[in-house]
């Protein structure tokens, strides 16, 4: 069925009893570009709407219709016509107030109530179930060596294992409970998490985008989810404060990209202490065993682990949920036996008076925090990892499988030391039953590669979302899964991955050093979480202040406490997260500073289309056959390439089409609304304008034809553009509006008639065969520069940093699958 909205708000004052005189604009967008439909069922409704709904309206000297075609599952088009009939002249192609203004017109569409997506109480179950072996398994895995870096040299009174003890369940209740499970779980992005899901979820609701490709018709998505606000409320002023110079904008994108570098050293550092602290389990049970050895071992298992990355988790990811559901029933079940078995009274550390008392030790339990921050890794990575599950279903598993089940193994661990006070650095393994210890030894290695995937595959997803927003380098991305979009595979990042994650195993060879660094990454990311959550609940949620400062402040106060003591191991393996982050934080900054240099540059370098519009239907130049893809970043003018070319090259193909390309801070474009259609200058010039847009979870994926895709979009657009000429035309024939069906196949036969008479060659015959003849697509090969002068700080960045960068990545021309052979790079040097 397909659903219309016809709107025909009249701004004028009525002076005629007559139909409305034709209409002297139209523009015309397509939503989708797989749709087929009759051009007469067409042609009978744009019809039937426009005779019925001005059945009783008089002339106005301006006039605008709005007609919405909805064809059900989110598919549409929306239509607009317009007249202007103001005295002066001008005409319909006046140079500087019809030619490529933005297309407002073109992306309104009717309001779109979203609906929450309901669920049945056993669906929400089963993909809480399903959640475990994607979310929890990095933070499942902590036992392993929580103890062992709180304790490396031994206990020496039994106080403080209760103390320690104490620390743990109550990290774990306020970190990931109360902080991420019941509050920071809620500030997803349409389901996505991370920093970089919380920047993007700012730039929806403040303009702080540094590169500002925004546009108010990108608001009319429907997946452009954003609140509003009254003018002079809190949230208008926070706004107003982040939108009021460059430096604030620039503050929380460097927050953000932190935020990032240190995710992807958890990448490095999670599957080096997982797969390390379970291969050590080996030498448990054969003291004599080298270290060397278990190093090797968990080498080997790192190695084959980045090369299966290149299949995909699909096709294993099925056994990841019962892995982890077992190693979580398991870890429970001994340490309740261990519990009972040793010393009950350990359960006296659910009261925080031993807190206090363990502080009393001075600077070696200030220093040993540092461990105990281990048993919150991967509460981060939960939030990283958060895309196909709802909120609450990962909220039932941690609350009903993960937080019972770990309180009970850190409470069985630290009875087991209590009774062992030698074994505190390997308690795990030394607590385990004799007669299931090599059935845990296999699930606790099956349980660290589930955690290593995860924190790889949530790598691969936030350098995903960095590239698509501008701030990394182009590289290769795979889609490795036909039934689950959020799988990619990224060559670049799982080798460099790999090797430094093996130069960790092997160069600290022990956990405490790696557990020292993970530490720092783990809190520093905590501690930008927060920081970013500030803005994001004052404007986003609108939140009272109270309630902010006090969620602030009980944040602040525990990770700045946790941070104290991470930093004190700096020297002690806590420098490796800070190195590659500060690696990863230059590549991105340098890349992205070279992105906003050339956007500036071809913002204000491009030509308008006035200029383009005076040389006529031929430009001035030689029409040749065939169809032009000019590809720009900008969404409105002539890019400069396109100018630098016809002043170089005295010829241009019959039909231009100037291709914006452009990623949005949200997370996915449906695809029915992906591109945005509109002519440029009358129909003789056969230009037009395309704006593809993509969120930062889309993929161009191999199978895609974006070639097919663009011209699908214009054949769409050009069609449905005659449909509403038609209608223009059978309106001018008709006196009376009459809604009976003889009468409306009068009016189709009219428009039939107009149709036959028409001489010039139907525009969509001329499209094919343009295309036919040839599809270039025109794409600039710039190199940018630094003018003479600059400082030296620019120079290094941008002549030799960022030129080294531009060499070494991926042309848009791969991502987009542009044949070589179709293909022309314009050179052109930039000068910033």
């Amino acid at each position: 069925m397909w659903g219309t909205s016809l709107l025909c708000p009249l701004l004028s004052e009525a002076s005629s009893s007559s139909l409305p005189s034709p209409i002297s604009s139209r523009e015309l967008t397509l939503y989708n570009n797989d749709a087929v439909i009759s051009l007469q069922d067409a042609i009978s409704l744009f019809c039937y709407l426009l005779l019925e709904e001005f059945q009783a309206i008089e002339e106005a000297h301006q006039l605008r219709l709005e007609i919405s075609i909805d064809f059900g599952q989110g598919r549409g088009y929306m239509a607009s016509l317009g007249t202007n009939n103001e005295s002066g002249g001008g005409g319909m192609w006046d140079l500087e107030r019809k030619l490529d203004q933005p297309m407002e017109e073109e992306a309104e569409r009717l309001n779109n109530v979203y609906t929450e997506k309901k669920f049945s109480i056993l669906l929400i179950l089963r993909l809480a179930y399903q959640s475990l072996g994607v979310v929890f398994g990095d933070l499942g895995t902590s036992p392993l060596y929580v103890f062992y870096n709180v304790f490396p040299d031994g206990v020496e009174d039994d106080e403080e294992v209760v103390g320690a003890l104490s620390l743990i369940i109550y990290t774990l209740t306020l970190i990931p409970l109360i902080k991420y499970i019941l509050v920071v779980l809620r500030a997803n992005d349409n389901g996505q998490g991370g920093t970089l899901a919380l920047y993007s979820l700012l730039c929806r609701h403040a303009n702080v985008k540094t590169i500002p490709n925004l546009h108010r018709t990108d608001e009319a998505l429907t997946t452009y989810s954003r609140r509003t606000f009254e003018d002079h409320s809190l949230a208008a002023k926070i706004k107003k404060y982040l939108e009021a110079n460059a430096y604030k904008k620039n503050v929380l994108l460097v927050l953000a990209l932190i935020g990032t570098c240190m995710t992807i050293g958890d990448g490095i550092l999670t599957p080096a202490i997982s797969v390390l602290s379970a291969a050590g389990g080996i030498k448990v049970d054969h003291p004599r065993m080298s270290s060397d050895v278990v190093v090797v071992v968990a080498s080997v298992i790192l190695v084959g682990l980045f090369c299966l990355q290149r299949y995909g988790a699909d096709r294993v990811g099925w056994l990841f949920a019962p892995i982890v559901l077992v190693w979580f029933i398991l870890i429970g079940a001994i340490g309740l036996f261990n519990l009972l078995k040793y010393d009950t009274s350990v359960l006296r550390a659910f009261s925080p008076v031993f807190i206090v008392r363990y502080f009393r030790k001075g600077r070696h339990s200030w220093a040993s925090l540092g461990g105990i921050l281990l048993c919150v890794t991967g509460t981060e990575a939960m939030f990283a990892d958060l895309s196909n599950f709802p909120v609450l279903a990962v909220q039932i598993a941690f609350i009903g499988v993960v937080f019972p089940c770990l309180l009970l193994a850190y409470a069985g661990q630290a009875a087991y030391i209590v009774e062992n006070n030698g074994h505190a650095a390997d308690a795990f393994y030394r607590s385990i039953p004799g007669g299931v210890y090599w059935p845990m030894f296999i699930v606790a290695t099956a349980a660290a590669v589930v955690a290593s995937q995860a924190a790889i595959s949530a790598t691969f997803s936030i350098v995903k979302q960095a590239l698509a927003l501008g701030c990394f380098p182009r590289v290769k991305v795979v889609h490795t899964s036909k039934n689950f979009m959020g799988q990619i595979y990224i060559p670049d990042i799982n080798w460099v991955l790999m090797i430094l994650c093996i130069a960790v195993t092997v160069g600290f060879k022990n956990q405490t050093q790696i557990g020292n660094a993970y530490g720092t990454a783990v809190m520093i990311v905590m501690l930008v979480t927060t920081l970013m959550m500030i803005p994001i609940m004052l404007l986003v949620w609108q939140s009272h202040w109270i309630l902010v400062s006090l969620f602030t402040f009980l944040s602040l106060l525990i990770e700045l406490t946790y941070l104290s003591a991470v930093l004190l191991k700096i020297d002690q393996g806590g420098w490796v997260p800070l190195a590659v982050a500060a690696a990863f934080l230059a590549v991105m900054a340098i890349w992205h500073y070279g992105a906003v240099q050339r956007y500036d540059y071809e913002l204000h370098s491009r030509v308008s289309m006035g200029w383009i519009v005076r040389l006529g239907p031929s430009l001035g130049l030689v029409r040749v056959p065939g169809i032009g893809f000019v590809y720009t970043e900008l969404a409105s003018g002539v890019p400069h390439i396109f100018s630098h070319l016809i002043t170089n090259l005295p010829a241009i193909h019959s039909v231009v089409v100037f291709v914006c390309v452009k990623y949005l801070p949200l997370h996915t474009v449906p695809a029915g609304e992906r591109f945005l259609v509109k002519r440029i200058g009358p129909k003789s010039f056969s230009m037009f304008r395309c704006i593809a847009r993509y969120g930062y979870g889309d993929l161009h994926r191999r199978d895609d034809d974006f070639e097919s895709m663009l011209f699908d979009s214009l054949s769409l657009f050009v069609r449905l553009e005659a449909m509403m000429e038609a209608c223009s035309e059978a309106s001018e024939y008709s006196s009376v509006c009459r809604t009976n069906v003889a009468e409306l196949e009068e009016s189709i036969a009219v428009v039939e008639e107009v149709e036959e008479e028409e001489e010039e060659e139907d525009e969509l015959e001329y499209l094919k065969k343009c295309r036919d003849s040839g599809v270039v697509h025109i794409m600039g090969n710039t190199v940018i520069r630094t003018r003479k002068g600059s400082g030296l700080v620019k120079k290094v960045a941008i002549d030799y940093l960022y030129a080294f960068l531009r060499k070494v990545c991926r042309e848009n021309s791969v991502i987009f699958q542009v044949p070589h052979e179709s293909l022309l790079n314009v050179g052109q040097v930039f000068y910033v």
